[in-house]
């Protein structure tokens, strides 16, 4: 069983086991069933008749795991009202093949037959026996014998399913790799069939995905701007590089959320990563390993076990990152007497182990109520060490030149530890699309860390400093929804959220003395500190569909608080934002069969982080100081995107948006200079401000071709201006900035079951420096900048994939950044100082994996007459 069968048959595990739990029910009510009424002129109805057949493509190729079904119109004596009642169906074989067997012989029925990706098809069938109201019980029609010369087999040839049109709620582009869904308020991308990210973490993962680009630190950048990061419908404490890539099923992005997601956290919309859940009958999984050729290495795999009451889910990921990192930085200070250049040269080497595990139980209490419990615990320890090299140079009146240098050595011991656990609760009302959801998320993260510096100064001098910190984290959200289809055109949804989040942190600094033979702490430059930030929402939101068009109108509500306090100082401050309003609206247009139009615009907010808030100097880097600022005011960012869709014949889409964004108190990273008296000399402090506003405005494109049904191509260009009015920090401090990115994905089959995959994406120089939001909660992150903007850079890697072993198994060779093109940069350019810096990690690395996808499927052993699967069983990582 291939991939994309297993990842279809998933989708329809859950009808299909409703629909055999009730077939029983149905054929007792129907009146030809056997032991059904005989009085009243109707006559028993005799179950021997077989339609069989085979469902296909238009290329003529099987497809597995077609929805078929068989209904009969009938009339309730009582209302008169004629309606549809299933008398048979299964999903297809592997080849496509289906047999309906043991049905009734009199009358017309409709075949029904649905597949997703493909549009759903009907016909009339019948084996020529007209329904029989009087008479002998199996007459044939007056005129003839029975149809087949008594055989009730009809073969009903080769049933062939077209891809989907677009509908109004959904369009499907139809795509193999990745399947493309567009939403009204946002895009799916499947990523678990892409070659690429075989043996990798999310970072590779997201890095292909359509709108997104992703630096060497793993920073998300979606359309110039910084998105907030979910896993599984929730905020992570895990940063992305420990999120194996094999456990992901897709990714969704959000680029302007409803009033349903929070307002908060990430101005430029929500990255949603969606985690590998089966729901397949009977038992399946997969086992992976690999190998790369910087001596890394990963391992893991996945279970699912579903029974008649229960479903359970189990996976373990354990990775070995090994890497290597170069980087520069020239230069130039406009301060101080006299001026000085320095450069900066880093060589890096990282050593990486950690392990994550995940489980999970969903309970049918009954047809309507379902509990899932689940819990993950992730482990990981890093072992960081970089040689830096600084020259400075001292520019005399006299043009004459002094140059100082030394070397400094670093060796860091990171560990971490995160325990999460959720319980969700999800009740179905009678009334079909009704539902309400509560779940409890908690996650606790503790972070433990040291690091040695040893330096070496070119008059011979030596120092030796330390660095240990400590830190845990603890986040909380409660939340309750509910949907009510007020109609099948109209639905109200709405619910309630409070998020509470704790986190400590303790950093102390000490250095050698050897006078004394003694560790010193420097008490000046000790940084421990506390803060909470609780965020408490409710929401509601009605949608309504008609023949072409529909919509979605939303409003959310939020107010926070945020605390902090630095400890050793004895200081705290509290920040309360008030109440605020989000409203959210969505539009849809089908324009015709294979047009469709959206309209879309959304208001959020960015609330200051402890650290831009923090009035405390951090030494943590002596080239850039960092500092909060407490007077920080919440940043509002309104949002407005037009997107059309095309759907074209033999597998070509497109997908084209013009969007505009506007902030105002855009929050901003500020360099000042002043003298530092624990330093004893004058320094560059990068501290926060908000700048008046800023605007972004631009144009993407989205086009996926299909040629000889051999290749599939994906193509995305994203062109955007961008401009920060930061003149009420500094006079006439505007940046204007035109940006643009593509990204290119090609995928090639080859005979004896091998595909080669290319991809590839250059970036232009960019006014923003994106902060992802996926990082961890305590890191001091990169923020957007009115003094500078991002260096271009491109990137190129190759996959070669291999299956065997009738599909089950998968050999993928992949190699990243072949041209050792990938790098980071940024020019800084302000009244302080002129700033070059650039650097790369992990070039030309060669990955092997071998995965093999093993299962069962027994349909026998499950009789549940709702096997309804709760779809957001959430675990929190």
């Amino acid at each position: 069983m291939n991939t994309s069968k297993m990842q279809n048959f998933t989708l329809r595990a859950g009808l299909f086991l409703f629909l055999l739990s009730i077939f029983s029910g149905l054929e007792a009510q129907y009146p030809g069933a056997p032991g059904g009424a005989t009085g009243g002129g109707k006559a028993p109805n005799m179950n021997i008749g077989r339609f069989y057949g085979k469902v296909v493509d238009e290329s003529g190729k099987g497809i597995a795991y077609a929805n078929v079904q068989l209904l009969k119109s009938q009339t309730d004596p009582t209302t008169q009202k004629t309606t549809e009642k299933i008398i048979s169906g299964q999903l297809t074989a592997d080849n496509g093949d289906f047999s309906l067997e043991n049905l009734p012989i009199m009358g017309d029925f409709t075949l029904r037959i649905s597949y997703i990706g493909f549009a759903q098809t009907s016909q009339v069938v019948s084996f020529g026996m007209k329904q029989i109201t009087g008479g002998t019980p199996g007459t044939p029609p007056a005129g003839g014998g029975f149809p087949g010369g008594g055989s009730f087999e009809k073969d009903l040839g080769n049933l062939t399913l077209k891809a989907s049109d677009v509908t109004l709620d959904t369009v499907t582009v139809t795509a193999e790799i990745p399947v493309a869904t567009l939403a009204l308020d946002k895009k799916v991308y499947r990523v678990d069939k892409d070659a690429s990210i075989a043996g990798g973490n999310a970072q590779d993962a997201l890095k292909n995905v359509p709108s997104l680009s992703v630096d060497i630190d793993g920073n998300v950048a979606l359309r110039n701007g910084s998105p907030q990061i979910f896993v599984d419908g929730r905020p992570t404490t895990l940063s992305l590089d420990q999120i194996s890539a094999d456990a992901i099923e897709s990714v969704e992005v959000i680029t302007n959320p409803s009033a349903k997601f929070d307002a908060g956290g990430g101005t430029a919309g929500i990255i949603n990563i969606v985690l590998k859940k089966e729901r397949k009958l009977g038992y399946n999984g997969n086992i992976r390993t690999g190998i790369n050729t910087r001596g890394g290495y990963n391992a893991g795999g996945d279970l699912n076990a579903r029974g008649e009451k229960t479903n359970i889910f189990i996976s373990g990921n354990l990775n070995q990152n090994k890497g290597y990192s170069v980087g520069e930085t020239y230069r130039q200070n406009l301060f101080g007497n006299p001026y000085t250049n320095l450069t900066q040269s880093v060589d890096g080497i990282m050593n990486g182990l950690f392990a994550n595990g995940r489980a999970g139980i969903d309970w049918f209490i009954d047809n309507r109520n379902t509990i899932t419990v689940s819990g993950s615990y992730t482990r990981g320890k890093f072992r960081p060490s970089d040689e830096i090299t600084n020259t400075t140079e001292f520019l005399f009146k006299n043009d004459s030149t002094v140059t100082s240098e030394y070397v400094r050595s670093s060796l860091q011991d990171r560990n971490f530890r995160n325990i999460g656990g959720s319980v969700l609760f999800k009740h179905l009302f009678p009334k079909e699309g009704a539902e309400w959801t509560a779940d409890v998320n908690y996650n606790r993260v503790r972070f433990m860390g040291g690091s040695e510096y040893s330096t070496v100064y070119d008059n011979g001098r030596t120092s030796q400093e330390e660095q240990n910190g400590t830190g845990n984290g603890q986040f909380v959200t409660i939340q309750s929804d509910f949907v009510n289809p007020l109609n099948s055109k109209m639905k109200l949804e709405g619910g309630v959220r409070a998020a509470l989040r704790l986190n400590t942190n303790s950093i102390e600094n000490t250095y050698y003395d050897p006078a004394t033979d003694q560790w010193v702490r420097i008490t000046s430059l000790a940084d421990n500190f506390k803060f909470n930030d609780d965020v408490y929402a409710a929401y509601g939101q009605f949608s309504h569909q008609f023949k072409t068009w529909g919509y979605q109108a939303g409003l959310r509500a939020e107010s926070s608080v945020y605390s902090g306090a630095l400890v050793d100082t004895d200081s705290s401050f509290t920040i309360a934002y008030p109440l605020s309003f989000f409203p959210s609206l969505f539009a849809t247009k089908k324009l015709n069969e294979t047009d469709n139009i959206q309209f879309a615009y959304t208001r959020r907010i960015n609330r200051p982080n402890f650290f831009q808030t923090m009035p405390f100097t951090d030494f943590s880097d002596s080239l850039n100081l960092r500092r909060g600022n407490p007077t920080l005011r919440p940043e509002f960012v309104n949002s407005m995107e037009v997107s059309y869709q095309k759907i074209f014949s033999k597998g070509h889409n497109l997908l084209a948006s013009i969007y505009y964004k506007q902030a105002s108190n855009l929050i901003t990273t500020y360099l000042v200079n002043e003298f530092n008296a624990d330093l004893n000399r004058e320094v560059v402090v990068a501290t926060f401000a908000n700048s008046n506003s800023s605007q972004a405005y631009g144009g993407e494109i989205t086009l996926k071709n299909n040629f000889f049904k051999k290749i599939d191509l994906t193509s995305n260009f994203n062109m955007y201006q961008s401009r920060v009015d930061a003149s009420n920090v500094e006079t006439d401090l505007v940046i204007n900035q035109l940006s643009w990115f593509l990204k290119e994905n090609l995928q090639i089959s080859l005979p004896a079951n091998f595909m080669i995959q290319f991809s590839g994406e250059y970036r232009s120089r960019a006014a923003f420096t994106p902060n992802s939001g996926g990082q961890m909660p305590w890191a001091m992150t990169t923020t957007n900048t009115a003094q500078g903007y991002t260096l271009a850079n491109w990137f190129m890697d190759i996959s070669l994939r291999k299956t065997f072993m009738d599909r089950k198994a998968t050999l993928t060779l992949n190699v990243n950044d072949v041209f050792r093109t990938r790098r980071n940069g940024t020019y800084t350019v302000s009244d302080i100082f002129i700033q070059d810096s650039w650097r790369t990690r992990d070039a030309q690395i060669f990955r092997l994996n071998f995965s093999y996808r093993f299962g069962k499927m027994d349909a026998s052993l499950f009789k549940r007459k709702n096997m309804k699967m709760n779809n957001q069983g959430m675990d929190m990582m």
